[in-house]
């Protein structure tokens, strides 16, 4: 079992001509089943055409009509990634992967507004997508690091996403599902969402959760973790100071008022009964340690 996707799943590239989309529906395609997965493309313009033998159509409800896709990816750019994410939940689609980092605020409000009451989750925007090792791969993760087993792994970050994944397989532990939220302020699911999934799948023994500085969102889940979760959790949070005059991290990672900082988000993950570690080098270490 897994969360989220499977070998059965059917998806959809909604920008899928252009060169990133392109690049990444081929390598999802060429990982595990990819290839009977990936049913359509989604491109106004081309409409009739085709990508490697995948059809392209017109709109998001017509490639879900003719192929039976549930799930769409979204690569299109950030002007017009909103309004990608808005016609895939107007076709009711069950999820919506969106990778496009740089997608304004304005219009993220405007969606998640529109998306109340919708059955349609979202996963992002700006992140790497989700995986289930050797069945499927939606994103923009290396397929190779990835091992099948029994440990969940949920992230506002990419990077340390994959730098888990890594630490886990190398010490010979597989994940059920590998889920990369996004670190934009303005987001679908959440770690608690996440955990949620991992909770309740019986192939899911723990779970990495790995946060970012800035917002509240850790600690919520810490809190839901102290009162539901029936499973092992180890914890890290990204908080590097950037150097002067220098961006670091995502539009997300915004500390207000003195909260949300990467020692204030341990403290109450550590009293919520997760295991933490301050050294990113140490999260698969940590995580073999409590199983």
């Amino acid at each position: 079992m897994s969360i989220l996707i499977d070998k059965n799943t059917r998806v959809m590239t909604q920008g899928i001509t252009g060169k990133t989309g392109q690049f990444h529906t081929q390598m999802c395609a060429a990982y595990a089943n990819g290839k009977n997965c990936f049913v359509a493309g989604v491109n106004p313009k081309k409409a009739g055409e085709a990508f490697e033998g995948i059809p392209i159509y017109g709109t998001v409800a017509d490639a879900k009509k003719q192929t039976g896709a549930t799930v769409s990816v979204i690569y299109v750019p950030p002007p017009f990634a909103a309004a990608a994410i808005d016609e895939a939940v107007e076709a009711d689609l069950d999820l919506v992967i969106c990778i496009t980092e740089g997608i304004p605020v304005r219009d993220m409000i405007r969606t998640r507004d529109r998306m109340k009451g919708r059955k349609t989750l979202l996963l992002g925007p700006n992140c790497p997508g989700t995986i289930t090792p050797d069945e499927i791969k939606i994103g923009i993760m290396p397929g190779h690091i990835h091992k099948k087993g029994r440990i969940g792994v949920v992230s506002r970050s990419g990077t340390l996403t994959y730098e888990a994944v890594g630490q886990l397989t190398a010490l010979g532990l597989g994940q059920s599902s590998a889920v990369g939220i996004g670190g934009d302020p303005v987001n679908g699911l959440k770690h608690i969402d996440v955990l949620r999934l991992f909770n309740d799948d019986p192939e899911t023994d723990a779970v990495i959760m790995i946060g970012e500085i800035g917002g509240s969102d850790e600690e919520a889940a810490a809190e839901w973790v102290k009162a539901n979760m029936k499973k092992p959790v180890v914890g890290f949070i990204a908080g590097v100071t950037a150097p002067p005059g220098k961006r670091m991290g995502h539009a997300g990672a915004i500390i207000s008022g003195g909260k949300g900082t990467a020692q204030e988000k341990l403290a109450v993950m550590e009293s919520c009964g997760i295991k933490v570690t301050r050294n990113p080098a140490e999260m698969g270490k940590l995580l073999k340690s409590v199983l």
